[in-house]
């Protein structure tokens, strides 16, 4: 689990030559967490392989064997696991750690909610700040019971029901992991339990669930809205996944290669989710040069390998809409912006503020004191960009123990005059722990 009571480790990274080389970055974060959660409710032995063995993903591993799911991993980095089935998880007896993992949170607060056991959740203190009413209420009509900190806030304790109540729940903000959760309780549930996502978000659940055999249907209403159904009571069947990488993971090398002059670098078996490929589309729009070649198909998910050129970017003014298809990778989307030649303007992002960190708020204040030029608005940033000049750079930047902030950062001291100084980067383990290594092997850094 995540040491972050441990002393900060700063780092700072400064202005690098042309990046190069063919890369991999870490299997997808989204993928992984699902993949442990469905193998443990199959009844017999699921394979693994290139899952994402960050500390978030590791909470859900050490979640699932805490209710009775055998999970190992082999010398070659297959995990395997052998689940106990849909309705048999066994009561924790120890409060479930889910160090800075939101996503284990709200997913297994939901995969438990329908069951007859009582847990407790706690977290680090960045994860204890983020509210978790949004699945807390829906959840609740189910007939799961809580008693959370203020604000609906860990340390929590869920009581789950077995039978569960099934419920027609219409988002009212787009959030796959809101989605996710009722999709998880709705296995254990007699009847159909439906979902009513009005803005897509990512669809990794639905893909995955149908892939482990459960009832599932996406319909589209009359209003365009995606109505997904999942009938209760499911029986999985065990599978074999394959994990590609992280779109969210390899945003960091595609934006460090498009800012640094003269690089060429070829990032390999990205995930191409269009649930998650937002960011590929408004770098392409800003005059990114990204190429993906060898399109394949690896467990229903799209993969591919993309190859980054540098380029001239312009400001841009990107639809609100596309806010869910790469709600992660604003922040590093606005470090391109701030070396792109214009002004670009994001709008839509009140999400931002309940992540790891308040997102906006945060690099707002790190890029002005690194040398951008941005105004922070309700609802997002507005951000004039160099023409491609670098940065000036300066810190300690604050990241206030958010992995993505962290990373962020540590490319625009790539692309400054006198570094960037990140004043902690032991919180980008949770997501990205071969990070430093990564920009080591693209020749950013000694």
């Amino acid at each position: 689990m995540p040491a972050h009571n441990d002393a900060p480790t700063p780092a700072t990274f400064t202005a690098a030559p042309a990046l190069s080389g063919t890369i991999t970055v870490p299997g997808d974060k989204s993928i992984s967490h699902r993949s442990l959660m469905l193998s443990a409710l199959a009844i017999g032995e699921s394979r693994v392989e290139g899952l994402l063995e960050g500390e978030d993903v590791l909470a859900t591993a050490d979640a699932m064997r805490a209710m009775g799911a055998d999970i190992v991993r082999d010398a070659d980095g297959t995990w395997h696991v052998h689940g106990v089935g849909v309705g048999c998880l066994l009561q924790p007896q120890v409060a479930l750690d889910m160090g800075n993992s939101g996503t284990s949170t709200r997913l297994l607060m939901g995969l438990i909610a329908s069951h007859a056991l009582t847990a407790t959740f706690v977290g680090d203190a960045s994860l204890s700040r983020r509210p978790m009413g949004r699945v807390i209420d829906p959840l609740s009509n189910m007939g799961a019971a809580f008693t959370a900190s203020p604000g609906g806030r860990l340390p929590l304790t869920l009581r789950g029901i077995c039978p569960a109540v099934p419920i027609e729940y219409r988002l009212p903000v787009a959030s796959a992991q809101v989605k996710s959760a009722l999709l998880l309780a709705g296995l254990n549930t007699p009847g159909i339990t439906r979902v009513i996502e009005p803005v897509a978000t990512r669809d990794h659940s639905e893909r995955m669930l149908r892939g482990f055999g459960a009832d599932l249907t996406v319909d589209i209403d009359n209003d365009g809205a995606r109505v997904i159904s999942i009938r209760g009571e499911a029986m999985l069947q065990p599978q074999n996944i394959v994990v590609p990488g992280d779109p969210s993971s390899a945003a960091f090398p595609m934006v460090a290669a498009l800012l640094v002059p003269g690089s060429q670098v070829t990032i390999r078996n990205v995930g191409l989710n269009p649930t998650r490929a937002g960011l590929v589309d408004l770098l392409r729009e800003m005059g990114g040069d990204i190429a993906i070649i060898r399109p394949r198909d690896v467990g229903g998910e799209p993969v591919g390998d993309l190859v980054v050129t540098a380029s001239r970017l312009s400001g841009i003014d990107p639809d609100p809409a596309r806010a869910p298809s790469m709600i992660d990778e604003y922040p590093i989307a606005f470090v391109a912006a701030a070396l792109a030649h214009g002004r670009s303007v994001f709008r839509g992002l009140e999400e931002l503020r309940v992540k790891e960190s308040d997102r906006l708020t945060t690099m707002a204040i790190g890029l002005r004191a690194i040398g951008a030029q941005v105004e922070e608005t309700e609802d997002g940033l507005i951000i004039e960009g160099t023409g491609g000049e670098p940065l000036s750079g300066g810190g300690p930047v604050a990241t206030l123990l958010d992995h993505r902030i962290a990373m962020s950062f540590a490319i625009a001291g790539l692309v400054s005059r006198g570094g960037v100084t990140v004043d902690d980067m032991r919180p980008v383990a949770t997501s990205f722990p071969g990070f430093v290594d990564l920009l080591k092997a693209m020749g950013a850094m000694e």
